[in-house]
């Protein structure tokens, strides 16, 4: 009985003393914000200092900066635009997913804003020029070869601006990148078809090269895809399939029709 009462005042003084521990770091990072930020100024002084950081480069001291004016003024326009530009702060502090976490609540407390139309196209920067592995800021890889959904999300915000907000002062950028995405995407797809081509699985390289028709007409992944979907045709035993997509492909792109179905 003694030994369980000393394990549970032990037990009791453990916790205690975490919590005084974390009472005098709590404490103790207040102490530093009060430090850091004056008390005194005025909302609009802080919505100031915290865009004169951002334009120096010192986003860090920038989002320290805008939180705290967003904490001491949840209310009205400057918790709305500290929101807002935090949210650029963070985008530019290499904090992808806080800043897409800050636009998203940004667009559930002001669906109304004058400035959605911004919020919807820094959404789309962020997943635009969002960075890769450690390996890839080492490797560079081209564009096409990022990952696909970070492009697809990018592309459906660059469209939601556009079909929201066609008159807003992002939309030209916007559909420049809509487009520059779109081939992308297609390069993609046809990446991963010719991947299955040099592996012997025709079937999924076939049904890959009819999605890339199906859905990126307009781009130069087009000509690659009924190539690709003439050898898989081929290999698979399904000669009509490919003398009509053959057909498709000198009607559309005459000079396009000799090519080798050895994928490397």
């Amino acid at each position: 009985m003694n030994r369980w009462k000393l394990l549970v005042k032990v037990l009791v003084t453990s916790t205690l003393a975490i919590s005084l521990s974390a009472c005098s770091t709590f404490s103790q990072n207040k102490e530093k914000e009060t430090k850091d930020v004056d008390v005194t100024v005025s909302a609009e002084q802080l919505l100031k200092q915290g865009r004169s950081q951002s334009a120096s480069g010192n986003y860090e001291a920038a989002i320290k900066i805008f939180e705290t004016l967003e904490a001491r003024y949840p209310l009205g326009k400057f918790a709305e635009q500290a929101m807002l530009e935090s949210s650029y702060a963070y985008y530019k502090f290499d904090e992808p997913d806080t800043a897409l976490d800050t636009i998203d609540r940004f667009s559930r407390m002001y669906p109304r804003s004058s400035r959605i139309d911004y919020a919807l196209y820094l959404r789309g920067l962020v997943n635009f020029n969002r960075g890769g592995s450690v390996l890839d800021k080492v490797f560079p890889r081209s564009f096409s070869d990022l990952d696909g959904v970070r492009k697809k999300e990018a592309f459906h915000d660059f469209q939601k601006l556009l079909t929201r907000h066609p008159d807003s002062k992002y939309a030209p950028d916007a559909a420049k990148r809509i487009g520059y995405l779109r081939n992308a995407l297609g390069g993609g797809e046809i990446a991963v078809a010719k991947y299955y081509m040099k592996r012997g699985a025709y079937l999924a390289a076939f049904n890959r090269a009819e999605y890339t028709i199906a859905n990126h007409q307009g781009t130069p992944a087009i000509i690659d895809a009924l190539q690709i979907k003439i050898c898989a045709a081929d290999a698979l035993k399904r000669p009509k399939i490919a003398a009509d997509t053959q057909r498709v492909l000198k009607l559309n792109f005459p000079t396009k029709t000799k090519f080798s179905c050895k994928f490397k």
